[in-house]
């Protein structure tokens, strides 16, 4: 009979070890992560940063690189494929044109100058003129590429470089003069939109920076 006691204490023993075992097991299988089941990483998608918008008015002077200074005459509605658009009509005095920009692509566009920007184009107008060695032709693909750039200050830097201080047309080749003409008119029309003065203002403010004014007065 005490045998049988012991027997059954034995067997109850390994019976509880073996639970104890399976427990372990069970739970170092949840721990051990197997690939392509129930422990795959969270893959979180990223957002995209919204687009900074600046938000202009009616009446605001804007630039647009490949044209100049304009004037937002409207800001319009329109659908276009089921999809709502936003736009605004710029109004470009100086070439009689009208620009249809898209709110949600106006990179290109940015604000007229401040006056301290002004300012330091008149300093740059005043330095000297610098003339690289290389072909007209490169060179002049240079500066077509500043004046389209939309940066004032480039822009400055062309009227300076291509300034011959006189307006005699022997001094200045033809394509030299009309990419002059082309900086020149870009500059004044941004001159004017910021000091808020007449043409003829501008006009004199910028030959007297470029040394013309001189010229001017002793040629009469």
């Amino acid at each position: 009979m005490p045998k049988k006691k012991k027997t059954k204490k034995l067997k109850k023993t390994k019976r509880a070890k073996n639970l104890k075992i399976k427990q372990a097991l069970k739970t170092t299988e949840k721990k051990t992560s197997v690939p392509g089941q129930e422990d795959k990483p969270e893959i979180k998608k990223v957002k995209k940063q919204p687009t900074e918008k600046r938000v202009y008015n009616l009446k605001d002077f804007v630039v647009y690189p490949k044209h100049g200074v304009g004037k937002i005459i409207a800001v319009e509605k329109a659908t276009i494929g089921e999809i709502d658009i936003q736009f605004y009509k710029i109004l470009v005095e100086k070439e009689k044109l009208t620009l249809t920009v898209p709110i949600n692509q106006q990179s290109k566009l940015r604000p007229i100058s401040t006056i301290n920007q002004i300012n330091k184009c008149i300093s740059i107008l005043k330095t000297k003129p610098k003339i690289k060695r290389t072909m007209w032709s490169r060179r002049a693909q240079e500066y077509d590429q500043k004046i389209n750039s939309g940066k004032i200050y480039e822009l400055a830097e062309v009227v300076k470089d291509l300034n011959k201080n006189t307006d005699i047309i022997a001094d200045q080749s033809y394509s030299e003069r009309q990419l002059f003409e082309k900086a020149y008119d870009r500059l004044k029309s941004e001159f004017e939109a910021v000091l808020k003065v007449s043409p003829e203002e501008v006009q004199k403010k910028m030959d007297k920076a470029l040394g013309r004014a001189k010229i001017l007065e002793d040629a009469q």
